[in-house]
């Protein structure tokens, strides 16, 4: 795939970006730093285009030439280079988006075509019941898989801004110059910013960057995502009540309250962060209020008040006298306008906590439904349903908590709490987890029960792990007043075999409120306990499990899906996963976490967010029609013994490999996992025990995140290709393979998911890392299945090469590689050196972790 190929607009936006980086990359270290890069660039990109020994040599005779001081500087170039292409991508999916809406171009995986499909099933009566049960939450979470600083992110953030305005055609030529001269600065400020963080996080930083998300744009996305969902829905939007009850999206966090091996996050800190959280909405709402109150000039001559909005504002007259007094002489004849100021005032004081503050977010929705229902009875409906109803959409949904804060703890922790929580005395960590429970009812009272009522038990394996969290819970709350949502998380492959049984016990045990209940579903720990292929497939498998017996019990299911961002944790297109869903798990309700990096390239930008949010809508309601079930259904059943003789075998192949001997050493040595457990990414360790250092004790985000470093991406494809070769060998065996990826929509996203990780894999660079493991037995079963993997997938899906059929990804992938190959080689100058008795250890260091932050924006995922 050529340059050419690259869309006009795209090539047109990274050439200028390349040219102000070589610019300031000149200006900062003089044209010998940029010759530097320029011949390091070259030279693997003929290393791609014909992978000679001597072009091999070429390279790391360049890389061992330069001075730490110069490897540094380079990396650095790679490193910015790659986040500006990154943003120029960015900016290039927005152009297309509008291209399309101005084209009114049909868009297969957009709410347009959702509602369309539901109607023409269903009809009007079907969809309107679909809509009322539509709950869609994402989750999200504080993982350490945002490589980069927040200083960085928001300098991106600013050069996007300039790089939008550029886009602009009616710009005066000045207006031109001032924003490339900013450009400018801008990038010259990303090169001088020093990559590495200095310290590791602390909770509450982490918590403080997940709230630049919602200021940046979660905040306005969700009224933007609202009312085109409204607009599709019936004519006249805007001068009309909605023509839905609610919001069908909302947002939950586990920053700042999972503390599921991670010491750092304490009960005072899950106080604070609900603070910081209400902090955050009640200025946003309080700033929407006094944006709005500014537009809403209609006197009392053309919009008589009610009467009802008469006597609240004499009742806001008595709560703030001095401020009712200043409006009413500033706006005498504009008592709409004055509300909504005063409503305004109210939101500052239930910011500071003084006198006329709101008692609830409940008394808030209130008070704009009231304003919305003067305006309409006086028939100033298009006020009443316009920016108000943004407002109160921010309202139902944000609330004052802005985001549900759900606590997760291991249920080891509960177990031993358990023992000691009756006891005179109690451990250190016995009295955090009671605290827990007093702190999250801290919560509930000042923001109420929807702020802070989930608990999450990760491992859980009986039913006696969550009733040890109900147990612990009346401890430490002993009037009741806590109202607690016990969810399971099962993660190991033989907890998710249980995980039906546990379910039936905590229904026989009268455990599930008003017919509804939540489970969660781990991605990560299962593919590192069992492996990719093998891991999907118990998943899936209990998924339908689990939505049988909540049929069969009247039972409304929530399922949770604890998804990575990395392919290997379950990451990869959020709507292909979902349309891939076992029969019947759907049914209207999606929740899911969002991490690191995946948070940040989703929510980022207003559109790609707005955008993400319909592409997860479209999933949720085809999965949830009947004809959608109806063919998962035949599918499951039709495929289901193949599935279980491919999942055994692959298995049993992953198994082999990380059960062997001297694995976990040569894992440490050939990935630069030890490089990234010392990176200051997050507050939480990479391994859950100390005591423990075998494979199984390290955290699935490490875990993934080293795999791709080292361009193997084994968590992605390993023990596939053994699993597809005990069907494909038996007759018929790859017809049935095909038939099943074609007829599948689980399978098919699965292999298209993991045509994608054996693409993004690279054996001719990551047989240089596996070098640095020393086992030659070792790497020869890592290259022979990645081999088979491949043979297989490109069988199965007729392709020539992965991702043949995904020209636009293919082409990305093939045009990123040669610049990621630079890093690679610099990278691996310094493993090596790290892994040699003597010499600059800690210069050496520095170097591998500028390297692995210019990896990861150059593959664009870590963990």
């Amino acid at each position: 795939m050529s340059r050419e190929d690259v869309p006009s607009a795209l090539r047109r936006q990274v050439r200028l970006l390349s040219t102000v980086l070589g610019r300031v990359i000149e200006e900062a270290g003089g044209p010998d730093l940029l010759r530097d890069v320029e011949k390091l660039r070259r030279a693997t990109i003929a290393l791609r285009r014909e992978a000679t020994d001597l072009r091999r040599r070429n390279v790391v005779q360049i890389v061992d030439r330069f001075t730490p001081e110069r490897a540094e500087q380079v990396a650095r170039a790679f490193t910015v280079y790659f986040q500006l292409v990154n943003l120029a991508e960015e900016h290039h999916r927005v152009r297309t988006l509008r291209e399309r809406g101005r084209e009114h171009e049909f868009v297969a995986d957009s709410l347009a075509s959702a509602l369309a499909e539901v109607r023409e099933s269903h009809g009007e009566d079907g969809l309107a019941e679909l809509l009322a049960r539509l709950r869609i939450t994402p989750v999200l979470t504080a993982h350490p898989t945002e490589a980069r600083r927040r200083a960085i992110v928001e300098t991106l953030w600013r050069i996007g801004s300039l790089v939008e305005r550029l886009d602009d055609p009616h710009l005066f030529p000045d207006e031109i110059a001032e924003a490339e001269r900013r450009l400018v600065e801008e990038v010259a400020s990303l090169w001088r910013t020093d990559p590495l963080r200095m310290h590791k996080p602390e909770p509450l930083d982490e918590v403080r960057a997940g709230m630049a998300l919602f200021d940046q744009t979660i905040f306005q996305v969700l009224p933007a995502f609202c009312r085109e969902l409204d607009r599709l829905l019936a004519p006249g939007t805007g001068e009309r009540p909605p023509a839905f009850e609610a919001p069908p999206i909302s947002w939950g966090s586990w920053i700042g309250a999972d503390r599921d091996g991670n010491p750092s996050v304490t009960a005072d800190v899950t106080r604070a962060t609900a603070a910081i959280q209400s902090e955050h909405v009640l200025l946003g709402l309080e700033a929407s209020a006094r944006r709005i109150a500014r537009t809403l000039t209609a006197s009392d001559r053309e919009t008589p008040p009610s009467d009802e909005l008469v006597a609240s504002l004499a009742a806001d007259e008595r709560d703030f006298p001095r401020a009712a007094k200043e409006l009413q002489r500033k706006l005498p004849g504009a008592p709409h306008r004055r509300k909504l100021g005063l409503i305004a005032h109210r939101l500052a004081a239930t910011r500071t906590g003084d006198a006329g503050r709101y008692i609830g977010a409940d008394a808030f929705r209130e008070d704009l439904r009231m304003l919305q229902r003067s305006l309409a009875s006086a028939g100033a409906t298009r006020l009443a349903y316009g920016e108000l109803q943004h407002l109160l959409w921010q309202a139902e949904v944000f609330g004052f908590h802005l985001a549900e804060l759900e606590v997760r703890q291991h249920s080891e922790v509960h177990a031993q709490a358990l023992k000691e929580a009756r006891a005179p005395e109690q451990s250190a960590q016995t009295r955090e987890v009671l605290e827990t429970f007093r702190a999250m009812a801290d919560v509930q009272r000042r923001l109420g029960p929807k702020a802070c009522r989930r608990y999450i038990v990760s491992f859980t394996r009986s039913l006696e792990d969550l009733d040890a969290v109900r147990e612990l819970a009346a401890i430490a709350v002993p009037d009741g007043s806590l109202e607690l949502d016990v969810v399971p998380l099962f993660e190991s492959r033989a907890d998710l075999d249980r995980a039906p049984e546990v379910m039936e016990r905590l229904r026989k045990a009268g455990r599930i409120r008003d017919g509804q209940v939540e489970v969660m579903l781990g991605y990560s720990d299962s593919a590192k306990d069992v492996g990719f292929l093998a891991a999907n497939l118990a998943l899936h498998r209990t998924q339908g499990e689990l939505a049988a017996w909540a049929r069969k019990h009247g039972i409304s299911l929530t399922l949770f899906h604890g998804r990575g961002g990395a392919l290997g944790r379950g990451g990869g297109p959020a709507n292909r996963a979902i349309l891939g869903q076992a029969p019947g798990s759907v049914d209207g309700r999606f929740k899911v976490t969002e991490q690191g990096e995946v948070a940040f390239a989703r929510y980022g930008n207003t559109r790609i967010a707005q955008r993400h949010l319909e592409q997860i809508t479209n999933a949720v309601m085809i999965s949830s029609t009947e004809e959608h079930e109806r063919i998962a259904r035949e599918a499951d059943r039709r495929f289901a013994p193949a599935a279980e003789r491919i999942a055994e075998a692959s298995e049993h192949a992953y198994r082999e490999l990380v059960e062997r001997p001297g694995f976990t050493g040569f894992f440490l040595r050939a990935t630069p996992m030890q490089e990234i457990a010392a990176m200051a990414m997050g507050s939480r360790p990479a391994r859950r025990s100390r005591a423990q250092q075998d494979h199984s004790s390290l955290r699935a985000i490490p875990w993934v995140f080293s795999w791709s470093q080292s361009r193997v991406n084994l968590p992605g494809w390993f023990g596939l290709g053994a699993g597809l070769e005990a069907l494909a060998d038996q007759p018929g065996g790859i017809e049935e393979l095909r038939a099943m990826y074609r007829d599948w929509p689980f399978f098919t996203s699965l292999i298209e998911n993991a045509e994608l990780s054996l693409a993004k894999s690279d054996m001719p660079i990551a047989e240089l890392y596996l070098e640095l493991g020393g086992d030659d037995a070792i790497s020869a079963a890592i290259t022979e299945e990645f081999e088979r993997s491949l043979t297989l997938t490109l069988a199965v899906t007729r392709g020539d090469a992965p991702l043949a059929a995904r020209p636009i990804l293919r082409r990305a992938v093939d045009l990123r590689n040669p610049y990621v190959d630079a890093l690679s080689f610099i990278q691996l100058r310094f493993l090596r050196e790290l892994r040699e008795e003597g010499g600059d250890h800690e210069g050496a260091l520095r170097l591998a972790l500028v390297t692995i932050n210019g990896v990861a924006a150059g593959l664009q995922n870590t963990g």
